[in-house]
């Protein structure tokens, strides 16, 4: 089976640095990601920052947490409140958005007041966070740089379907990186998108045939505007998270392509995979590699082209767990 995801450059991600191990947090130590730092190593090209130590403070140093209004919040010393960087991380944020524009995705270190990008705790004059969280002050800059971008805390990389979402929309973002870099083109937008379909239909139906309806109309917009507007709502349907009900549903459209090809025996076997997938019974991988199987035995081009059957390198085993 063509595996879409290896037919790019190895895809670089930027990562807070003390989640590949290095001693950069406030107390002098690291929160090392083995994910990260040993399992995902051999796949991308991982860029570390750490904003604290960027812009000039200290290891060890006072920590720093977020204070005032959750929508807008400050960057302090725990300590000297006098003590304010708000201005020089968004700066860094804004300087580094501008630099890594060759990246295709970004993990951030969880809860931090520069690289958090959810739930960051905002504390109020009388010492106690408030409800709605924050986000930290680099990650916010910048996120707001480049909406697009596949973005994850570290922390929510333990949970397998989380993963292997994120990491599919990181292979997605860097073979439109290619696909842009090759040369964009009408064709090439079609064929882009024509390889997607199983995997738009795992996560957001709907969101494809909507797709299908905008590069329907192509002949009357102007290329680059277009490509632009189809690619943001391809990420934004992308970060849906499929569901066993909607892996079944693309396994069984899979399937209909072999109707023909498969004895009842075979046909049966499929069917009964399929069923104890959906009932949680067993994982992906397990229908999917048979339904591999018989696709390489009776291939079919346009089926060997969708991004669905492999959107990562094998490898990774992301789909064993889910």
């Amino acid at each position: 089976m063509n595996s879409q995801s290896t037919s790019v450059r190895k895809p670089k991600i930027g990562i807070s640095a003390c989640l590949l191990g290095s001693e950069v947090r406030y107390n002098g130590g690291h929160k090392e990601s083995r994910l990260c730092s040993r399992t995902l190593t051999e796949y991308f090209d991982f860029i570390g920052i750490c904003p604290e130590v960027a812009i000039g403070l200290g290891i060890p140093r006072e920590p720093i947490r977020l204070v005032g209004d959750p929508d807008a919040p400050r960057a302090v010393g725990t300590v000297d409140r006098e003590f304010d960087v708000t201005a020089k991380l968004a700066d860094y944020g804004s300087r580094m958005a501008g630099e890594l524009t060759d990246i295709s995705g970004y993990i951030f270190m969880q809860q931090s007041p520069s690289c958090g990008v959810n739930r960051v705790k905002v504390y109020q004059d009388n010492g106690r966070p408030s409800e709605p969280k924050g986000q930290g002050i680099f990650a916010r800059e910048f996120c707001k740089r480049h909406p697009n971008l596949p973005v994850e805390e570290d922390g929510r990389l333990n949970d397998p379907v989380l993963r292997e979402n994120f990491l599919t929309r990181v292979f997605a973002y860097a073979q439109w990186q290619q696909l842009c870099k090759d040369g964009l083109s009408r064709h090439r937008l079609i064929e882009f998108h024509s390889r997607y379909k199983y995997l738009l239909m795992a996560t957001n139906p709907l969101q494809y045939k909507a797709l299908g309806r905008l590069l329907g109309n192509m002949a009357k917009q102007e290329l680059k505007p277009l490509a632009e507007h189809y690619f943001s709502e391809l990420m934004r349907a992308l970060k849906t998270c499929a569901t066993r009900r909607t892996h079944s549903n693309v396994l069984q459209h899979l399937s209909g392509y072999l109707k023909q090809s498969l004895s009842s025996e075979e046909k049966q076997e499929m069917q009964q995979l399929i069923g104890q997938y959906r009932q949680g019974i067993v994982p992906l991988v397990v229908p999917l590699t048979l339904l591999k199987h018989h696709l390489r035995q009776h291939p079919d081009r346009y089926i060997a082209q969708q991004v669905y059957l492999q959107p990562h390198p094998e490898n990774l085993s992301l789909r064993n767990a889910i």
